[in-house]
Protein backbone atom coordinates (compact mmCIF):
# COMPACT_ATOMS: atom_id res chain seq x y z
CA UNK A 1 0.00 0.00 0.00
CA UNK A 2 3.00 2.95 0.27
CA UNK A 3 4.03 2.08 -2.90
CA UNK A 4 0.72 2.53 -4.43
CA UNK A 5 1.11 6.09 -2.59
CA UNK A 6 4.23 7.23 -4.55
CA UNK A 7 3.11 5.67 -8.10
CA UNK A 8 1.66 7.95 -10.71
CA UNK A 9 -2.27 8.64 -10.57
CA UNK A 10 -2.62 6.81 -13.74
CA UNK A 11 -0.39 3.78 -12.99
CA UNK A 12 -2.59 3.78 -9.86
CA UNK A 13 -6.22 3.72 -11.44
CA UNK A 14 -4.88 1.34 -13.98
CA UNK A 15 -4.06 -1.02 -10.59
CA UNK A 16 -7.41 -0.64 -9.51
CA UNK A 17 -9.11 -1.29 -12.83
CA UNK A 18 -7.06 -4.64 -13.31
CA UNK A 19 -8.21 -5.68 -9.84
CA UNK A 20 -11.85 -5.16 -10.25
CA UNK A 21 -11.41 -6.95 -14.03
CA UNK A 22 -10.08 -10.41 -12.29
CA UNK A 23 -12.97 -9.76 -9.38
CA UNK A 24 -15.46 -9.73 -12.54
CA UNK A 25 -13.85 -12.72 -14.61
CA UNK A 26 -13.81 -14.91 -10.88
CA UNK A 27 -17.70 -13.63 -10.55
CA UNK A 28 -18.14 -15.01 -14.33
CA UNK A 29 -16.47 -18.29 -13.77
CA UNK A 30 -18.33 -19.49 -10.82
CA UNK A 31 -20.21 -22.51 -12.08
CA UNK A 32 -24.08 -22.57 -12.49
CA UNK A 33 -26.20 -24.75 -10.63
CA UNK A 34 -26.70 -28.49 -12.89
CA UNK A 35 -29.77 -28.67 -13.97
CA UNK A 36 -32.29 -31.69 -12.23
CA UNK A 37 -32.83 -34.39 -14.74
CA UNK A 38 -37.00 -35.05 -15.45
CA UNK A 39 -36.33 -38.70 -14.20
CA UNK A 40 -39.14 -38.10 -11.64
CA UNK A 41 -42.16 -39.94 -11.11
CA UNK A 42 -45.73 -38.29 -11.37
CA UNK A 43 -48.19 -38.19 -9.08
CA UNK A 44 -49.69 -41.28 -10.69
CA UNK A 45 -46.73 -43.55 -10.57
CA UNK A 46 -45.92 -43.02 -14.15
CA UNK A 47 -42.34 -41.83 -16.17
CA UNK A 48 -42.55 -38.22 -17.32
CA UNK A 49 -42.96 -37.87 -20.43
CA UNK A 50 -41.10 -34.85 -21.01
CA UNK A 51 -37.26 -34.13 -20.82
CA UNK A 52 -37.36 -30.93 -18.26
CA UNK A 53 -40.08 -29.54 -16.06
CA UNK A 54 -42.41 -26.90 -17.40
CA UNK A 55 -43.18 -24.40 -14.94
CA UNK A 56 -43.56 -21.27 -17.03
CA UNK A 57 -47.64 -21.91 -17.80
CA UNK A 58 -47.94 -23.09 -14.40
CA UNK A 59 -46.18 -19.80 -12.56
CA UNK A 60 -47.80 -17.69 -15.37
CA UNK A 61 -49.86 -14.94 -13.76
CA UNK A 62 -52.97 -12.87 -15.38
CA UNK A 63 -52.63 -8.96 -15.48
CA UNK A 64 -56.06 -7.49 -14.21
CA UNK A 65 -57.68 -4.98 -16.49
CA UNK A 66 -57.54 -1.58 -15.67
CA UNK A 67 -60.74 -0.28 -13.78
CA UNK A 68 -63.29 1.24 -16.04
CA UNK A 69 -65.62 3.88 -14.64
CA UNK A 70 -69.32 3.96 -15.53
CA UNK A 71 -69.22 7.38 -16.68
CA UNK A 72 -66.48 7.38 -18.71
CA UNK A 73 -68.29 4.73 -21.07
CA UNK A 74 -69.75 6.65 -23.54
CA UNK A 75 -70.57 4.20 -26.33
CA UNK A 76 -71.68 0.56 -25.34
CA UNK A 77 -72.36 -2.16 -28.29
CA UNK A 78 -72.82 -6.20 -27.07
CA UNK A 79 -71.80 -8.62 -29.98
CA UNK A 80 -72.45 -12.77 -30.08
CA UNK A 81 -70.08 -14.60 -32.43
CA UNK A 82 -69.29 -17.90 -33.72
CA UNK A 83 -65.95 -19.54 -33.88
CA UNK A 84 -66.04 -22.14 -36.45
CA UNK A 85 -63.50 -24.64 -35.54
CA UNK A 86 -62.78 -25.79 -39.25
CA UNK A 87 -61.54 -22.58 -39.98
CA UNK A 88 -57.17 -22.92 -40.29
CA UNK A 89 -56.79 -20.26 -37.54
CA UNK A 90 -59.38 -21.64 -34.76
CA UNK A 91 -57.17 -25.67 -35.90
CA UNK A 92 -55.66 -24.85 -31.95
CA UNK A 93 -59.54 -25.01 -30.05
CA UNK A 94 -59.58 -28.59 -31.63
CA UNK A 95 -55.95 -30.11 -30.76
CA UNK A 96 -56.81 -33.72 -30.49
CA UNK A 97 -55.04 -34.19 -26.92
CA UNK A 98 -56.31 -31.08 -24.99
CA UNK A 99 -59.01 -29.49 -27.14
CA UNK A 100 -60.76 -26.54 -25.23
CA UNK A 101 -64.28 -28.47 -24.63
CA UNK A 102 -62.50 -30.63 -22.66
CA UNK A 103 -60.62 -28.62 -20.55
CA UNK A 104 -63.02 -26.54 -19.84
CA UNK A 105 -65.93 -29.78 -19.32
CA UNK A 106 -63.35 -31.58 -17.26
CA UNK A 107 -62.38 -28.53 -15.13
CA UNK A 108 -66.10 -28.21 -14.19
CA UNK A 109 -66.62 -31.52 -13.45
CA UNK A 110 -63.16 -31.92 -11.13
CA UNK A 111 -64.76 -28.58 -9.37
CA UNK A 112 -62.12 -26.19 -10.56
CA UNK A 113 -64.47 -23.94 -12.87
CA UNK A 114 -68.58 -22.89 -13.04
CA UNK A 115 -70.08 -23.12 -15.62
CA UNK A 116 -73.74 -22.30 -16.18
CA UNK A 117 -76.88 -23.16 -17.59
CA UNK A 118 -76.74 -23.09 -21.38
CA UNK A 119 -80.07 -22.03 -22.29
CA UNK A 120 -79.05 -18.62 -20.27
CA UNK A 121 -76.50 -16.54 -21.47
CA UNK A 122 -76.24 -14.25 -18.22
CA UNK A 123 -74.68 -16.38 -15.93
CA UNK A 124 -77.91 -16.71 -13.28
CA UNK A 125 -77.58 -20.42 -12.65
CA UNK A 126 -74.45 -22.41 -11.91
CA UNK A 127 -74.76 -26.31 -12.55
CA UNK A 128 -73.93 -28.30 -9.91
CA UNK A 129 -71.96 -31.17 -11.17
CA UNK A 130 -74.70 -33.86 -11.67
CA UNK A 131 -76.61 -31.55 -14.14
CA UNK A 132 -73.37 -30.94 -15.76
CA UNK A 133 -72.83 -34.56 -15.70
CA UNK A 134 -75.99 -35.58 -17.36
CA UNK A 135 -75.61 -32.73 -20.20
CA UNK A 136 -71.83 -34.28 -20.87
CA UNK A 137 -72.24 -37.74 -20.57
CA UNK A 138 -75.15 -39.97 -22.71
CA UNK A 139 -76.66 -43.27 -21.48
CA UNK A 140 -77.75 -46.02 -23.77
CA UNK A 141 -79.59 -49.45 -22.64
CA UNK A 142 -78.14 -52.90 -23.46
CA UNK A 143 -79.70 -56.06 -22.59
CA UNK A 144 -76.73 -58.49 -21.83
CA UNK A 145 -78.13 -62.84 -21.96
CA UNK A 146 -76.34 -64.54 -19.20
CA UNK A 147 -74.87 -67.50 -20.56
CA UNK A 148 -76.13 -70.40 -18.01
CA UNK A 149 -79.38 -68.94 -17.04
CA UNK A 150 -80.18 -67.47 -20.28
CA UNK A 151 -81.60 -64.47 -18.53
CA UNK A 152 -81.80 -61.38 -20.01
CA UNK A 153 -80.48 -58.15 -17.77
CA UNK A 154 -81.58 -54.63 -19.23
CA UNK A 155 -77.86 -52.86 -18.24
CA UNK A 156 -77.75 -49.01 -18.29
CA UNK A 157 -74.07 -47.85 -19.60
CA UNK A 158 -72.73 -44.04 -19.74
CA UNK A 159 -71.08 -43.10 -22.90
CA UNK A 160 -68.09 -40.68 -22.35
CA UNK A 161 -68.41 -37.27 -23.99
CA UNK A 162 -67.55 -36.94 -27.69
CA UNK A 163 -65.37 -33.82 -27.45
CA UNK A 164 -64.59 -34.05 -31.28
CA UNK A 165 -68.35 -33.16 -31.80
CA UNK A 166 -68.08 -29.66 -30.64
CA UNK A 167 -67.25 -27.66 -34.14
CA UNK A 168 -67.89 -24.33 -33.23
CA UNK A 169 -67.84 -21.89 -30.00
CA UNK A 170 -70.07 -19.08 -29.55
CA UNK A 171 -68.56 -15.90 -27.79
CA UNK A 172 -70.48 -12.83 -26.03
CA UNK A 173 -68.62 -9.82 -25.89
CA UNK A 174 -68.70 -5.94 -24.95
CA UNK A 175 -67.71 -3.31 -27.11
CA UNK A 176 -67.22 0.04 -25.45
CA UNK A 177 -65.93 3.74 -26.00
CA UNK A 178 -63.68 4.80 -23.03
CA UNK A 179 -63.68 8.21 -22.66
CA UNK A 180 -60.77 8.56 -20.28
CA UNK A 181 -58.06 6.75 -22.70
CA UNK A 182 -60.44 7.59 -25.83
CA UNK A 183 -59.68 4.66 -27.05
CA UNK A 184 -62.06 1.51 -28.44
CA UNK A 185 -62.12 -1.38 -25.59
CA UNK A 186 -63.57 -4.98 -25.37
CA UNK A 187 -64.29 -7.57 -22.79
CA UNK A 188 -64.95 -10.95 -23.68
CA UNK A 189 -68.39 -11.80 -21.16
CA UNK A 190 -68.59 -15.75 -21.74
CA UNK A 191 -67.93 -18.95 -24.00
CA UNK A 192 -70.13 -22.02 -25.12
CA UNK A 193 -69.05 -24.93 -26.86
CA UNK A 194 -71.38 -26.28 -29.30
CA UNK A 195 -72.95 -29.27 -30.52
CA UNK A 196 -75.03 -30.45 -33.30
CA UNK A 197 -78.12 -31.77 -31.96
CA UNK A 198 -79.97 -34.58 -34.47
CA UNK A 199 -82.86 -36.96 -34.85
CA UNK A 200 -83.37 -40.45 -34.87
CA UNK A 201 -82.01 -40.59 -38.49
CA UNK A 202 -79.28 -38.38 -37.75
CA UNK A 203 -80.16 -35.25 -39.73
CA UNK A 204 -79.32 -32.03 -38.19
CA UNK A 205 -82.29 -30.59 -36.21
CA UNK A 206 -80.48 -27.37 -34.40
CA UNK A 207 -77.16 -26.89 -32.14
CA UNK A 208 -77.04 -25.78 -28.46
CA UNK A 209 -74.43 -25.02 -25.99
CA UNK A 210 -73.45 -27.44 -23.67
CA UNK A 211 -72.66 -25.04 -20.96
CA UNK A 212 -71.60 -21.09 -20.55
CA UNK A 213 -68.67 -19.82 -19.02
CA UNK A 214 -67.85 -16.46 -17.60
CA UNK A 215 -64.74 -15.29 -19.11
CA UNK A 216 -63.63 -12.86 -16.30
CA UNK A 217 -63.91 -15.26 -13.75
CA UNK A 218 -62.40 -18.05 -15.64
CA UNK A 219 -59.19 -16.12 -16.92
CA UNK A 220 -57.14 -17.46 -14.06
CA UNK A 221 -57.72 -20.90 -14.79
CA UNK A 222 -57.12 -20.27 -18.40
CA UNK A 223 -54.01 -18.53 -17.81
CA UNK A 224 -52.76 -21.77 -16.87
CA UNK A 225 -53.50 -23.87 -19.63
CA UNK A 226 -51.25 -24.32 -22.48
CA UNK A 227 -52.55 -23.92 -26.33
CA UNK A 228 -50.82 -25.48 -29.07
CA UNK A 229 -50.03 -22.96 -31.15
CA UNK A 230 -49.33 -22.84 -34.79
CA UNK A 231 -46.04 -22.94 -36.11
CA UNK A 232 -45.02 -26.57 -34.66
CA UNK A 233 -43.19 -24.86 -32.08
CA UNK A 234 -43.98 -26.86 -28.91
CA UNK A 235 -41.76 -24.86 -26.24
CA UNK A 236 -44.16 -22.07 -27.01
CA UNK A 237 -45.98 -20.60 -23.85
CA UNK A 238 -48.93 -19.35 -25.14
CA UNK A 239 -51.76 -19.79 -22.79
CA UNK A 240 -55.71 -19.87 -23.73
CA UNK A 241 -56.07 -16.00 -21.95
CA UNK A 242 -53.85 -14.90 -23.84
CA UNK A 243 -54.93 -16.23 -27.21
CA UNK A 244 -58.30 -14.44 -26.34
CA UNK A 245 -56.99 -11.25 -25.47
CA UNK A 246 -54.82 -11.29 -28.35
CA UNK A 247 -57.84 -12.09 -30.27
CA UNK A 248 -55.92 -14.89 -32.15
CA UNK A 249 -59.01 -16.17 -33.51
CA UNK A 250 -61.24 -15.61 -36.50
CA UNK A 251 -64.69 -15.60 -35.87
CA UNK A 252 -68.34 -14.33 -37.27
CA UNK A 253 -71.17 -12.18 -35.86
CA UNK A 254 -74.14 -13.75 -35.78
CA UNK A 255 -75.88 -11.33 -33.42
CA UNK A 256 -75.88 -7.32 -32.08
CA UNK A 257 -78.13 -6.22 -29.09
CA UNK A 258 -81.17 -4.87 -30.92
CA UNK A 259 -84.91 -4.09 -29.52
CA UNK A 260 -85.90 -7.21 -30.68
CA UNK A 261 -83.53 -9.52 -29.51
CA UNK A 262 -83.31 -11.28 -32.37
CA UNK A 263 -79.83 -13.16 -34.43
CA UNK A 264 -79.22 -12.42 -37.99
CA UNK A 265 -80.31 -15.50 -39.18
CA UNK A 266 -83.72 -14.77 -38.14
CA UNK A 267 -83.59 -12.24 -41.04
CA UNK A 268 -81.07 -12.68 -43.45
CA UNK A 269 -79.91 -15.70 -44.85
CA UNK A 270 -77.00 -17.30 -46.77
CA UNK A 271 -74.40 -14.81 -48.43
CA UNK A 272 -76.69 -11.77 -47.12
CA UNK A 273 -76.29 -12.85 -43.45
CA UNK A 274 -72.54 -12.76 -44.06
CA UNK A 275 -72.28 -9.38 -45.62
CA UNK A 276 -74.43 -8.17 -42.73
CA UNK A 277 -72.20 -9.40 -40.40
CA UNK A 278 -69.16 -7.77 -42.00
CA UNK A 279 -71.36 -4.71 -41.89
CA UNK A 280 -71.69 -4.63 -38.04
CA UNK A 281 -68.34 -4.90 -37.62
CA UNK A 282 -67.06 -2.03 -39.82
CA UNK A 283 -69.73 0.25 -38.24
CA UNK A 284 -67.94 -0.89 -34.87
CA UNK A 285 -64.62 0.35 -35.99
CA UNK A 286 -65.95 3.50 -38.57
CA UNK A 287 -67.92 4.82 -34.77
CA UNK A 288 -64.47 4.95 -33.14
CA UNK A 289 -62.92 6.99 -36.43
CA UNK A 290 -66.13 9.48 -35.87
CA UNK A 291 -65.97 10.12 -32.27
CA UNK A 292 -62.66 12.14 -33.60
CA UNK A 293 -62.40 15.18 -34.59
CA UNK A 294 -59.69 15.83 -37.60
Amino acid sequence: MKHLLFMPAPRVWGCLCYLLLLTGIAAAQTPDPEPVEATTIDPNGLPLDDFTHREVVAQHTVLKYPPVRECDILWEKRLWRVIDLREKMNLPFAYPQAPLAQILGMAALDGDLTVYDPGDDHFSTPLNAESLRNILYSTDSLVTVDPVTYLETLQVVSNAPDWAAVTRFRLKEAWFFDTRTGTLRFRILGIAPLINITNSEGDFLYERPLFWVHYPTARTFLAHQKVYAPGDNLSATLTWEDLFEMRYFASTVYKENNPYDRRIQDYLTGVDGLHQAANIEDALFNREHDLWSW
